[in-house]
């Protein structure tokens, strides 16, 4: 029902297997589709893929969404209220301490919590990750993993914006994918709850890597949060 309405290709499922003795979860396959993830790929104009993926979400959110699913814990609440991760992303705030800029922090959360999706649900994806993205001869080729997709607030599909894009490409994705401020800053708390709590469990692993990773990225949400005031 999807794909014919957007713009680039998704995964088309032709086979779901059940649960058995040899695999106790329902499994599925898929067509292949060509390409390098994003995370790792070239991409030949970062404006030129930020403008495409904005318009495939825009595209996505344009279908009907009658009858779409509903977020829960299937799909870890995506599209659902922010407020459902506040006490995980206040208790991250609380562990980090002087890890994190903490006054930056709070005052994005509570912006992000200002606000909620009061119209009417549209389809979101997700999980729009530069691992989830599939690149060809530099452009957007593809979008894969639809695990967590539904019909609600579309928030969460901004993330990219701030862990994958940058400077002119992120303000053009804004632009061409057309939310308003309040659905902004909730994707700004979407991501930095999930950077606050994997930083935890990086900084529990010693990983320094992943902890510096983390680090870049509620830098760059605070200051874009910081930019706007």
């Amino acid at each position: 029902m999807l794909a014919p309405q957007l713009p680039v290709p998704i995964p088309t499922p032709v086979a779901q297997g059940e649960p058995d003795e040899g695999y106790p979860y329902r499994w599925s396959v898929y067509r292949w589709l060509e390409g390098s993830l994003a995370a790792s790929a070239p991409i030949a104009d970062p404006v030129a893929f930020a403008t495409d993926l904005a318009g495939f979400l825009r595209a996505l959110a344009a279908i009907d969404a009658t009858g779409g699913p509903e977020p829960g814990q299937h799909n870890f609440f995506r599209g659902g209220p922010l407020a459902y991760y506040e006490r995980e992303a206040l208790e991250a705030i609380e562990r980090l301490g002087d890890e994190i800029p903490r006054d930056a922090v709070q005052r994005t959360w509570a912006d992000a919590m200002a606000s909620e999706w009061e119209r009417d649900p549209v389809w979101f994806h997700g999980d729009v990750a530069a691992g989830n993205l599939l690149v060809r001869l530099g452009r957007l080729a593809a979008v894969l993993d639809f695990g967590s997709s539904g019909v609600g607030d579309p928030a969460c599909d901004m993330a990219i914006a701030w862990t994958f894009l940058a400077g002119e490409a992120r303000d053009r994705f804004r632009s061409e994918r057309g939310v308003d401020a309040a659905t902004w800053s909730r994707g700004r708390g979407w991501t930095l709850w999930k950077s606050l709590i994997t930083m935890v469990g990086a900084l529990e692993e010693d990983d320094d890597e992943a902890v510096a990773a983390r680090r870049r990225e509620i830098d760059v949400i605070t200051a874009d949060f910081a930019a706007e005031r």
